[in-house]
């Protein structure tokens, strides 16, 4: 009797509804954590092809002495090993001063272009709160710019600063009469000018639409009780719009910073493939240095060099923006 009943407990257990509850319930809980990841898979494979697959050859072909020569068939380029790096980082010589130029100017260009957007699309974004007739048409005309595709509104843009009947001309020199003589705005000096006034117009709606969605998340009755403090316009936005608005502005101008600092096809479609010594950002020359000069190794490190740029720089954003939050919190 005592010998059977060990085995005769265990029988029991065996065949009592609690004792497969518990592989049943992991075996759910499995199901429940892979499925995501199953959802996620083809995205995944996608990203692979598209952007990590040719982000991996680029790297590769930086290594090569590859040319115009060996385009059929460019596995069989010599090896240069740094010698493209090191090409491409001195300074000293022609390449390295022509993208330490193009560098300089895509900094510029992206300080103002960022805070630009960000300042008119905050600005648009508080103006807009208020309630008055023909906001939901003011706001979708806002968001106009930034719902066409570039090559539709920059070719408008090309026709509009062309030096004998564009528009921008029509109206600074035929009727305001702000300048002597028609200016020349797709070449030289003025160039800089043109890109930045596109790059501006149609990348400030993105910043109108995030910030004024970060804006329906500031509590009404803050505004309320600071007006009944007696804290006007400026204090209010000072105080209570600008420290709730810091979590979306943080991401809004690092996403701002890595569009407008990679972005390539705002100054190809209005300069085409030579742009201006003053509007000459980095994304088309190193277009110029892969597919004019057919010297693909060196463009390939360049485009190395940039990548690891931005990685520095996005690293220490996010480290610097999250030391911030906690030193807040």
């Amino acid at each position: 009797m005592t010998a059977t009943a060990p085995a005769a407990e265990a029988t029991v257990r065996k065949s009592s509804p609690g004792a497969t509850r518990g592989p049943r319930r992991r075996t759910g809980r499995l199901r429940r954590i892979g499925l995501p990841y199953l959802l996620l898979l083809p995205a995944l494979l996608l990203e692979l092809l598209v952007h990590l697959v040719p982000m991996v050859i680029g790297i590769v072909m930086s290594f090569k002495e590859l040319t115009q020569f060996y385009i059929r068939d460019w596995g069989t380029a010599p090896w240069a090993g740094l010698d493209n790096y090191s090409v491409s980082v001195d300074f000293d010589a022609p390449v390295g001063q022509a993208l330490l130029h193009s560098f300089l100017v895509t900094v510029a260009f992206t300080v103002l272009s960022v805070g630009l957007c960000w300042l008119i699309g905050t600005a648009a974004a508080v103006f807009m709160q208020d309630t008055f007739r023909g906001r939901g048409l003011l706001r979708a005309l806002f968001l106009v710019p930034y719902a066409l595709p570039v090559y539709a509104a920059v070719i408008t843009w090309v026709f509009m600063f062309q030096h004998d009947n564009g528009l921008v001309n029509h109206v600074l020199h035929d009727q305001l009469g702000l300048t002597d003589k028609p200016s020349f705005w797709l070449i030289g000096d003025n160039s800089f000018v043109a890109l930045l006034t596109v790059s501006v117009w149609k990348g400030w709606p993105f910043a109108f639409l995030i910030v004024m969605a970060g804006l329906q998340n500031i509590p009404r009755e803050l505004y309320e009780a600071a007006a009944l403090d007696g804290a006007g316009m400026i204090q209010q936005l000072r105080r209570i719009t600008l420290p709730s608005l810091r979590p979306v502005n943080q991401v809004l101008v690092l996403v701002l910073f890595l569009w407008t600092f990679n972005d390539f096809n705002t100054p190809y479609v209005l300069f085409g493939k030579s742009a201006p010594e003053a509007a000459d950002l980095i994304s088309v020359h190193i277009y110029q240095a892969s597919f004019v000069t057919w010297n693909f190794g060196t463009g390939s490190a360049m485009s190395v060099l940039l990548l690891l740029f931005l990685l520095v720089v996005t690293g220490v954003y996010l480290a610097l923006t999250s030391r911030g939050r906690r030193t807040a919190q």
